[in-house]
């Protein structure tokens, strides 16, 4: 089929190149009618935390389960000084008149406790609480933030002498579109080129992953009207998708080019190329595909929102690759194989403008003019203009007198030691998974110089650092027995380690229920807080409690941040197993062998434990932190789970492309020792460019601000790096040598039971090398 789909798409370019720009467009006119709508609520069924927003929404009006907020300030005259006072409550007021926004002001009698009495200077540091209605989105929450900062602005609060304001928490921060991607995409330019040799091939591989990429994060951003997406999945897509489609592009016109070389004409050459290279992409994209909407299963809308976001962009991926590329094949012909001085120029200072854009240093952008004014003088035809000028194409090696070649032989020369020593160094770097501490880090993670920083590290210094995470119990009450039962209760708590200080009880307005509010004595991501939630929850409410008919409930962001950590923690085991399984199933009908697919799952839970480890060492235990720019702190519960379902189809895109080349050169000799090497001569260079793309795509994340891009770009980095690296190209071989041919054992009466997977399509005669 999709031989077919080359051939069609290759003889009618226009009409493909239409059909996309096309899809694209709709999906940009749409976005402009309905908009985003992304949401970031963190809901889970069943859970104490649950239960607690349950009944605060019920019978308390000023909290419920909408986004929070705080606006912070610090007056050297002091919080209550009669010109900061009168300044602070005329915004506050300005702020109240904002629709879907509740606030508390510390210059009311139910805000005594929000002005500072401790810390190197009591009485300076104040704030007000935020509440926004639980119909507010991410994107609203937003704009109020941007709107307060505006009031803020107007009044010159932050021009007084002596007078700083901040606006904390996330939901006022706003969504800030990543940056880092051009970096990625500026090294990814020279790899390409010195992977294909060529300026064009380089540009046509970019242009196809850029516009399938584009029209991915534009479904995302529709579908966040119809089901929750929150609003991190359009950096997650954007990663994935860029990495995903650079190397997609690049597999497929590396076989087109490696078919032209070997004498076939162009659309001979695409058509191969789609048939074998194509059938891999579409293989290992769907793969992708279907374990990210694997997370729809795990039963959290945040996770499943998520996954089905980077799904979507992978998949218009996979579509642009196999519709746009055959087309502008068509459209290119052989200049794909030309290089003038002039396009490496032009490539090289696009990179360097790149390069300006994802580092802020915009003397960088110079590139771009520059850029333009090559691009004109490329164009004036005369012997002596150097632009014009053609680089020279590399001249080939025979196989065996490749590097890829002499590394295999060595390596299988010796493949216990490669075996053993490759192992035990994953297992080394994957040790620390051990201490893995699944959790949400807050606010005192994000750059220093953003306000919700700021903001969060005026609460610390004023009220202690638990007063961002502040833990609140909750119950319905029936009488004055009740209520009694809850002060013993307040005291008891304020005399509990852990905790700085429990409010009284405060019933509600219709006398059902009342809350006591509990400081902790550590940050809201500190191992301290959780454990106080667990033995408030195991422990102490039980006990003091005992004899009455209160049932306390332990609830507000922190404790549902630990409930939402938990939960998916005790759901992780159960999600590895199937998606492990499922690729042991898929590669199994792929290369007819049970020994390939076991081997295929252990080294992905090789590859992908060493990334945890990495990502433990950096993130949670602070390792090397500081250089980009994070504190010590938990992994978010979701990163794992995102992590091994990308990974596991990323190295199967690499699986499929070393593997099948070393099965189609075993059946072809039956030697299972020079097939192992032939297959990894043939690939390596192509695998060794892909792996180093997304390396510096998913690198290029870490110099984000949100700590979960960083997160998840060092864990894909390390992954795609260590399986492209350790595991291709030493563990794979050497374990390949170990087993011989019975790497190919397949019990008969399986080979007739399973269906046949064809991978690399109808052989070519022409093709018969590769």
């Amino acid at each position: 089929m999709l031989a077919s789909y080359a051939r069609a798409s290759f003889r009618h370019p226009w009409r493909a190149v239409l059909v996309c720009v096309v899809v694209l467009a709709a999906i940009l006119a749409a976005i402009g009618i309905v908009g985003p709508s992304f949401d970031s609520q963190r809901e889970i069924p069943s859970t104490e935390s649950g239960d607690g927003f349950d009944v605060l929404e019920a019978h308390f009006e000023e909290f419920g389960s909408g986004l929070t907020g705080s606006i912070v300030f610090e007056a050297e005259a002091g919080a209550r000084d009669p010109e900061v006072e009168a300044a602070m409550s005329a915004l506050f007021e300005e702020v109240r008149a904002i629709e879907d926004v509740a606030l508390v002001s510390p210059y009311e009698p139910q805000g005594l406790r929000l002005i500072s009495s401790a810390g190197s200077a009591p009485g300076t540091i104040a704030y007000a609480p935020i509440t926004l209605d639980p119909s507010v989105d991410d994107n609203e929450s937003g704009d109020i933030g941007d709107e307060i900062r505006g009031l803020i602005d107007d009044a010159g609060l932050n021009d007084t002498p002596g007078l700083r304001v901040e606006i904390g928490g996330y939901a006022l921060s706003g969504f800030e579109p990543p940056e880092a991607e051009a970096i990625g995409l500026a090294f990814a330019i020279v790899v390409l080129i010195l992977a294909l040799g060529s300026v064009v091939a380089m540009g046509t591989t970019v242009l196809v992953a850029l516009l399938g990429v584009g029209a991915g994060i534009g479904l995302m951003i529709l579908l966040t009207n119809v089901v929750q997406i929150p609003d991190l999945a359009p950096t997650l897509g954007l990663m994935i998708g860029l990495g995903a489609g650079i190397d997609y592009a690049l597999f497929i016109v590396t076989r087109y080019r490696e078919s032209r070389g070997r004498g076939l004409d162009a659309e001979s050459s695409a058509v191969v190329a789609l048939d074998t290279a194509g059938r891999s992409v579409v293989f290992a994209g769907m793969t992708v595909v279907i374990s990210l909407l694997g997370l729809s299963f795990i039963g959290v809308r945040f996770i499943a929102g998520v996954g089905l976001a980077a799904s979507v962009t992978v998949a218009m991926v996979v579509f642009s690759s196999i519709t746009l590329l055959p087309a502008v094949l068509s459209l290119l012909g052989d200049r794909i194989n030309v290089t003038q001085w002039r396009g490496i120029a032009i490539s090289g200072l696009v990179a360097i403008a790149l390069l300006g854009v994802g580092f802020g240093f915009r003397p960088l952008l110079v590139g771009l003019p520059l850029a333009l004014v090559v691009a004109v003088l490329g164009f004036i035809r005369s012997r002596h203009n150097p632009l014009r000028r053609r680089l020279a194409p590399q001249a080939a090696k025979p196989l065996r007198q490749t590097l890829w070649y002499r590394l295999s032989r060595t390596v299988q020369n010796r493949p216990w030691s490669y075996a053993i020593g490759g192992a035990a160094l994953l297992l080394l770097l994957a040790s620390p998974v051990l201490d893995l501490r699944l959790g949400f880090s807050d606010e005192g993670n994000m750059a220093e110089d953003t306000s919700a920083r700021q903001a969060y590290d005026l609460l610390a210094e004023g009220f202690g650092p638990g007063a961002n995470g502040p833990v609140m119990i909750v119950s319905e009450v029936q009488g004055p027995a009740d209520l009694e039962a809850l002060n013993r209760l307040s005291g008891v708590l304020n005399q509990t380690p852990g905790v700085a200080v429990a409010s009284p009880p405060q019933p509600s307005g219709d006398g059902e229920a009342a809350f006591i509010q509990i400081q902790p004595t550590t940050a809201p991501q500190d191992a301290e807080t959780e454990a106080l939630v667990n033995a408030l929850r195991d422990d102490i409410l039980p006990s003091a409690v005992a004899g009455s008919t209160l049932r306390p409930l332990v609830t507000g962001a922190v404790a549902a941040d630990i409930d939402f950590s938990d939960y998916l923690g005790g759901r992780l085991i159960v999600f590895f197993l199937a998606v492990l399984t499922l690729s042991f199933f898929l590669l199994m009908m792929v290369f007819r062998s049970l020994v390939v697919p076991l081997k295929a799952v252990i080294m992905n839970m090789l590859s992908i434990g060493a990334a945890y480890g990495v990502m433990v060492m950096v993130f949670q235990w602070g390792w090397g932190g500081s250089m980009i720019g994070v504190d010590s702190g938990p992994i978010e519960p979701f990163i794992p789970m995102m992590l091994f379902a990308v990974v596991f189809g990323l190295s199967m895109d690499y699986e499929v492309f070393l593997l099948s080349r070393i099965k189609e050169e075993f059946d072809r000799t039956g030697d299972p020792v020079n097939s192992v090497a032939d297959g990894l001569a043939v690939t390596a260079r192509v695998i060794t460019a892909a792996a180093a793309i997304m390396v510096v795509v998913f690198l290029s994340f870490v110099l984000e601000d949100d700590r979960v891009p960083k997160v998840f770009g060092l864990g894909l980095a390390t992954a795609v790096f260590i399986d492209a690296t350790f595991v291709r190209m030493l563990i794979v071989p050497s374990t390949m040598e170990l087993l011989g041919a019975r790497n190919w054992w397949l019990p008969a009466w399986l080979d007739r039971l399973l269906p046949n997977i064809s991978i690399e399509g109808a052989r070519q005669p022409e093709d018969a090398d590769g």
